[in-house]
């Protein structure tokens, strides 16, 4: 197919996928998933040899959106999985851990416009629901002008300029917590009485816990309307907490309820994000229902990749279909169960890292590229 060809289809699904975020709402969601899936049959090579291993070509298409074969995470470090020139992406985040050789691997996006629609109307209908103002953000994530490669950073950076009050702050450099001017800009907002998001890792978190029990703070009250946003990160880490201790002791020194403490649960490989529905879940720090929107739907899966009824425990596939550009479906590492209303709960990595449910891993993908 001519460029051309390429570029009329992809701005058509483009303009399609866009109008669901925006209305938060997809009609025919199996209808788009599929069309999606489609065109990357016809223009991202590796996603096309995968899927031919697994019997599902051009001309045998699955009926349902659930039958489209996730491609496993861990192949965004073996090749690079994009329907265009990776060179023209016009977004491009690393993602976690290395290959061997210490390459990491890469999620390629050729237009940001989707990648913003969804990170942003996610985290407004998720965390802003009820903000009456503009928040201040206070953030212990990756500061995208330091480290541009990162998609939190990138997320949070365009959450801040376009829902800030204009005076956020960065305190996370490398693995180092500016301790004391994040003290210095909280009790200033509470000064002001603005109400502040906190948005960090969560083991930026325990590191600033830390820190604070280090200058005997156990109490810093934040304005009203204040929020915590949580964002995993405790992969590689040696120290872990539970998140339910975690988030009891943020409520403590913050003056916050434990429903003002949200986890994000994203992957650098996804354009779109879930997060905790505190409203149906309840306040409680383990076993929260995360739910995802409207363009984005998760598949819990056994061995054989087949979808598993709700709460059974297996891992998770995501099919988003802000990923127009790369894969729409995902294998991940991570093990959750499904509660039957579209909504999961997320049980953590599974152990040994196996890529379940797949017929073919990242080794088998890297070779199908060569062939």
């Amino acid at each position: 197919m001519t460029n051309s060809q390429y570029r009329s289809e992809a701005d058509a699904l483009d303009a399609e996928i866009l109008a669901c975020i925006t209305r938060r709402d997809v009609p025919d969601f199996n209808g788009l998933a599929l069309k999606i899936f489609a065109h990357q049959l016809r223009y991202n090579e590796p996603y096309a040899r995968y899927s031919a291993a697994q019997g599902v070509t051009p001309d045998a298409l699955p009926a349902s959106w659930e039958s489209i074969p996730p491609v496993p995470a861990a192949a965004f470090k073996e090749a690079a999985l994009c329907t265009f020139g990776s060179s023209s992406a016009e977004l491009a985040f690393e993602t976690s851990g290395t290959t061997r050789g210490g390459v990491s691997g890469k999620h390629y996006m050729e237009s940001s416009t989707l990648y913003d629609a969804a990170l942003l109307a996610g985290f407004h209908d998720a965390v802003l629901r009820d903000a009456p103002k503009r928040l201040r953000y206070l953030l212990l994530v990756p500061n995208p002008q330091e480290r541009p490669q990162s998609s939190l950073g990138y997320m949070m950076r365009r959450v801040a300029d376009l829902y800030g009050d204009g005076h956020d702050s960065w305190y996370l450099q490398e693995d180092t917590l500016d301790v004391d001017r994040f003290i210095a800009d909280a009790r200033a907002a509470a000064a002001d009485d603005t109400p502040v998001c906190i948005a960090g890792t969560a083991f930026a978190f325990v590191q600033l816990l830390d820190e604070l029990r280090l200058r005997s703070i156990t109490s810093q009250p934040l304005p009203p309307f204040s929020r915590i946003m949580e964002t995993g990160g405790f992969k590689g880490r040696t120290r872990i907490v539970r998140r339910v201790d975690l988030y009891a002791e943020l409520a403590s020194i913050f003056s916050l309820s434990d429903d003002r403490i949200i986890a994000e649960y994203g992957m650098t490989e996804l354009t779109s994000q879930y997060y905790d529905d505190v409203v149906v879940s309840g306040p409680n720090g383990e076993g929260r229902i995360k739910r995802a929107p409207a363009w984005l739907r998760p598949r819990v899966v056994g061995p054989n990749g087949k979808t598993l009824a709700g709460g059974v425990v297996g891992a998770l596939v995501h099919v988003d279909l802000g990923n127009r550009s790369s894969c729409v479906a995902i294998q991940t590492e991570d093990l959750g169960v499904a509660t039957g209303d579209g909504g999961i709960i997320l049980l953590g990595r599974e152990q040994g890292a196996e890529l379940r449910g797949c017929s073919l891993d990242a080794e088998q993908l890297r070779a199908l590229q060569r062939a």
